[in-house]
């Protein structure tokens, strides 16, 4: 029996759905909407889940939202709650290792060849999420901006 298709949520787009006034958050609810009438699985991983912490907590004078540990703490759960969790492992590591010495990458992008191993490794093919460029890179996945969800 096959599993229902899956989509991994970038951290912007965890970020972005928590806060109504983002100029994509209708974007992104019509986006996940849609994906759950589908029945597609919605997933997170740690690392998204941890860049989701970074721009939470950091101050807004340094491009964050300036929440408080226990405000971010509350929309964490919820994410945890409502999405699904694809774990860390050596599979994952030894993939990523692998990506980033195949398509030669450096900097910040090493951010971007981490989701791209664990979707490998998890077999889920589409990447919701507003940066759609970055993952360009990355054969057989399939990256999606939440406006061009139908």
């Amino acid at each position: 029996m096959s599993r229902a298709p899956a989509c991994l949520l970038d951290s912007n787009i965890l970020l972005r759905i928590s806060w109504r006034t983002d100029p994509h958050y209708n974007d992104i609810r019509n986006a996940l909407l849609s994906y759950r009438r589908r029945a597609t699985r919605l997933c997170y991983t740690s690392q998204a889940l941890g860049e989701f912490w970074n721009v939470s907590t950091r101050p807004s004078d340094q491009n964050g939202f300036g929440l408080t540990i226990a405000e971010t703490d509350l929309i964490a759960k919820e994410i945890e709650k409502d999405f699904e969790f694809l774990s860390d492992s050596q599979a994952v590591h030894d993939r990523w290792r692998a990506l980033l010495v195949k398509y030669e990458i450096k900097g910040v992008r090493v951010h971007d060849a981490r989701l791209a191993a664990s979707m490998y490794v998890h077999e889920v093919t589409e990447l919701l999420t507003i940066n759609v460029r970055d993952f360009g890179r990355f054969e057989g996945l399939v990256v999606v901006h939440p406006g061009d969800v139908k």
